[in-house]
Parts: C-alpha cells; sequence; structure tokens
C-alpha cells in the first residue's frame, strides 16, 4: 500500500490513536494530519505522533501488541510502527526543536477525530517542528505551502517566526508566504 491512500491513513490513525490512549500513553497527532483537522489539507505522507521521550518505548511496544510491525531505525529521535493495511505510523520523541515535554502536551487541542478523541498538537508547534526541520537536503516548501493556506488564520504567526528566527529556512518561508499574500508581514500589522 502506497501511504498516499487517505482512507487507509483514517483507518491507521482511528486504530492506533484508540490504543495509545486506551493503554494510557499520552501522545499529540502531529505533522500534516494535525493540520487536516484544522482545516488543511489531506496528508499523503505517514501519520506522526509527538511523545515524551520517557513514554516512546511504551508506545511503540502498545502499538506492537495491538498487531503493528515495531521499528527501531538508526535515527534516535522516533521509532516506526507499520500497520497491516502498509501505514507507517512514527512515533517521534525528539523532534527539530521542541522538546516534547508536559508543557508541549498542554498547548495542545483535545479534538475528536474520526470519532476518537485525542490531543492534537497545536498549529504553531507543528509549524516550527516543521520549518526548523528544513535543511539543503529536505527543503520542501510546496507542502508547507499547501498547509499553510487553508489554517493560515488560526495561526499566531508572530509566535511561529519568533521561535524560528534563527532558522534561514523559516526565514525563506516568510519571505515566500508574504510575497504571495498568505501571511502579512509584520511591518503592514
Amino acid at each position: 500500500m502506497a501511504n498516499g491512500d487517505f482512507e487507509a491513513m483514517r483507518d491507521t490513525l482511528k486504530r492506533s490513536a484508540s490504543v495509545l490512549r486506551d493503554a494510557g500513553v499520552p501522545f499529540l497527532l502531529a505533522g500534516g494530519l494535525a493540520a487536516w483537522v484544522r482545516g488543511g489539507p489531506e496528508s499523503d505522507h505517514d501519520l506522526d505522533y509527538m511523545l515524551k521521550p520517557e513514554d516512546a518505548e511504551e508506545a511503540l511496544d502498545v502499538l506492537a501488541a495491538a498487531g503493528f510491525r515495531p521499528e527501531r531505525p538508526p535515527e534516535a529521535w522516533l521509532y516506526k510502527a507499520w500497520d497491516e493495511n502498509g501505514v507507517m505510523v512514527d512515533l517521534i520523541f525528539e523532534p527539530v526543536g521542541l522538546p516534547i515535554t508536559d508543557e508541549t502536551l498542554g498547548r495542545a487541542d483535545e479534538i475528536e477525530v474520526e470519532a476518537v478523541g485525542m490531543k492534537v498538537m497545536a498549529l504553531e508547534d507543528v509549524l516550527v517542528t516543521k520549518l526548523l526541520a528544513l535543511d539543503e537536503q529536505a527543503l520542501d516548501y510546496k507542502s508547507l505551502l499547501q498547509m499553510t493556506r487553508p489554517i493560515r488564520e488560526q495561526v499566531d504567526w508572530a509566535e511561529v517566526r519568533a521561535r524560528t528566527a534563527g532558522s534561514p529556512y523559516a526565514a525563506a518561508f516568510f519571505t515566500l508566504v508574504e510575497g504571495l499574500g498568505v501571511v502579512e508581514s509584520p511591518s503592514s500589522g
């Protein structure tokens, strides 16, 4: 299955979130699906959950017990769990520029997604993680722009700009979205 199958992604979202919630593992729905829940585009990549580092191992074990195929890749900041339908779940516990703490969990919104109640990462946190992950090897402004257009009025852009101020890739993103009229420049607001 290609992860482009959004129906399969939604099935895995329901199943994995229910398993984690029922096991009492704190997590946040993150990435493109956190934006989709709030009116952004469908995600065609993978399913991202953010967890505190101390909860990551338990989350992987709980999903494995529910039939997901666990994977501990060489990257030291995430685990993966594969659903039987081929959808990959990323369990991210050390994203670039954003420690996952009780404070991060506290900023999330409790939202019913596909009839399953769960915490959904704050949009500012989603954008900060995506912008700070940009580098010369991963420079995808297209997906960020597609995500930003429909959710732009829900985001505190001054906060995102301040939290990503040290990144030249984030600065380029702001130049792009301001030039396109998607986000107002700080001088015009």
